[in-house]
């Protein structure tokens, strides 16, 4: 359960942090209401996985996901750039996490 919640987590990191971006500096009150929502969610939920997984594990865990989660929708829906070497970083990321999920 702890590792389900763990990847919800991540996900939700993916989401308040393109909310953060589109709250304009928390300027704009739908986005900055997401962000802060999902936020406080991601932290609970990491918070309850670090009760049985590592700490060093768990927060790289949450850390890849949510970054490489925040990076593929900045390259698939905001116009960043999706060059080769690019992809190629992030997959490398995704071997890390699943390393470490692995290797727990």
């Amino acid at each position: 359960m702890a590792w389900l919640v763990l990847v919800i987590s991540g996900f939700l990191e993916t989401a308040w942090a393109i909310a953060l971006d589109r709250s304009a500096g928390l300027s704009r009150l739908i986005p900055s209401v997401v962000f802060v929502t999902t936020l406080v969610l991601s932290m609970a939920g990491l918070a309850y996985a670090l009760r049985t997984i590592p700490v060093g594990t768990g927060y790289a865990v949450w850390v890849g996901i949510g970054a490489v989660g925040t990076a593929l929708i900045g390259m698939l829906a905001l116009g960043e750039s999706a060059s080769l070497p690019r992809v190629l970083c992030l997959l490398l990321v995704v071997a890390g996490v699943i390393g470490l999920k692995i290797f727990h």
